[in-house]
């Protein structure tokens, strides 16, 4: 069975300017190159060629730019996928470099105790990253919670104030509430009998019911 060619790499190295009819070209230019966008895929493609040397092909910079760009507007619409994937990721090699530092520990302990010193913090350090890394990564798929006052005054001026959680997990509607207004439920008293003040001489406080 024949192999079928591979597709050429064919780089982008080249980073497309808008002008608008405001701008010189170096204004243009210069407001393209200090988008958050642009330098961080600078950043990113510097760093990638490092680590995967000279013998592999790399994609250029606009390459790099536009994939940085569609991922930040993801994010920016509420996508974080990419953001669940990476932070995964990262407590995996966190957790790798954890292992690797506890073994040379180890293998230092007794004979070098400097080195196995060092080797030990550098090892809790990653620990404890990994650990922040996982908990970012659960608390970005816990839902959120918002805490919403509710003032009211009933006759006689006595004020309740009722607090209400509402869950927001992305899909979920806020739980309706049970009818029964919020002052009998925050004093207690279902009955919508009248309470009585301090002063037995006085009128009874009324109290809201559903009436």
């Amino acid at each position: 069975m024949a192999k079928k060619p591979r597709a050429k790499m064919e780089p982008n190295g080249a980073i497309e300017v808008a002008q608008t009819s405001n701008e010189t070209g170096a204004q243009a230019l210069a407001r393209k190159l200090l988008q958050p966008t642009l330098k961080n895929a600078a950043a990113a493609s510097a760093f990638t060629a490092k680590m995967m040397g000279n013998e592999l092909e790399l994609p250029g910079i606009g390459d790099y730019a536009d994939f940085v760009q569609s991922e930040a507007r993801k994010a920016a619409d509420g996508e974080l996928a990419m953001a669940s994937r990476m932070l995964a990721a990262q407590a995996i090699a966190l957790d790798s470099m954890f292992a690797e530092l506890a073994r040379r520990t180890a293998n230092n302990m007794g004979e070098y105790i400097n080195a196995a010193e060092r080797y030990g913090r550098l090892a809790l350090k990653a620990q404890g990253n990994c650990r922040a890394t996982l908990e970012s990564l659960a608390k970005l798929h816990q839902p959120r919670e918002q805490t919403v006052k509710h003032v009211h005054v009933n006759e006689g001026g006595q004020a309740v104030v009722a607090d209400h959680i509402h869950q927001h997990t992305g899909g979920r509607e806020n739980a309706k509430s049970n009818g029964q207004p919020h002052a009998l439920e925050s004093m207690g008293d279902a009955s919508g009998q009248p309470l009585r003040s301090a002063n037995a001489e006085r009128e009874a406080v009324p109290v809201a019911s559903d009436a």
